[in-house]
């Protein structure tokens, strides 16, 4: 059985979940802004609510709501949602996030998603893995036209992809007149390659400010960079 992940200020129960916590969420979640001190927020394909509880410990934002498709990690997030200090802010639905965009007539200040990555053809016998890895359950477009419906006109849409997909990426939101802000390459360690990209989208142009983060030197030693941005969460930090 896989042991619940504990944070500073709350616990994540992870067994039931396909994707269990790992650095690219706590990275997004660290790094997206909430300097515009958005009202409502909305996580896109939840999993355990990593995203949804850091942004509450993060922010005063009254209205957490993350969608998540799969039975088993939606139960989860509600579970971990409900056992934490923010679960009067915090709202998890069950249902496909075209189902949501159909439903919801909200505009939200603050959209945040880590999406399935592989969308390579081969997959394994594990069906909620594979629903949570593969971007076929959730496509790029559909995420994009999500966001198009429910992001508010001084919102900010926040992913992580990977670095070979950023170009495409940012060529179709720019399709529904978003415009990327702010971009974070991560590296894992100083000789590796980047790996994945952390975007930040608004419907102002203004000059992309890109960056780079090194998580670690060498095994389990961490660079400064990376500490600072993730020390509010992680107990070791």
């Amino acid at each position: 059985m896989t042991k619940p992940f504990k944070f500073k200020q709350f616990t994540v129960k992870q067994d039931r979940c396909a994707m269990k916590i790992g650095t690219d969420g706590v990275l997004l979640g660290s790094w997206t802004s909430v300097k515009h001190n958005p009202f409502n927020v909305l996580d896109i394909g939840a999993g355990t609510g990593i995203l949804s509880l850091m942004l509450a410990q993060r922010s005063s934002a009254q209205q957490i709501e993350a969608i998540e498709i799969d039975d088993n990690a939606y139960e989860q997030c509600a579970e971990n949602f409900e056992n934490s200090t923010w679960n009067d802010r915090l709202f998890c639905y069950h249902a496909s996030l075209l189902e949501f965009v159909e439903e919801v007539e909200d505009a939200f200040d603050l959209i945040i998603c880590n999406p399935p990555f592989y969308s390579e053809d081969y997959k394994t016998k594990d069906k909620s893995r594979d629903l949570a890895r593969f971007n076929d359950a959730m496509p790029f477009k559909h995420i994009v036209y999500a966001v198009a419906h429910l992001l508010s006109e001084n919102g900010l849409f926040s992913i992580i992809i990977p670095r070979k997909e950023e170009a495409n990426f940012i060529e179709l939101t720019s399709s529904i007149g978003l415009h990327a802000q702010r971009i974070l390459h991560i590296k894992g360690n100083p000789d590796s390659e980047v790996k994945r990209s952390l975007i930040e989208f608004s419907y102002q142009e203004t000059e992309v400010k890109t960056s780079e983060l090194i998580i670690e030197t060498s095994r389990h030693n961490y660079t400064q960079d990376y500490i600072d941005l993730t020390k509010d969460f992680y107990l070791k930090m």
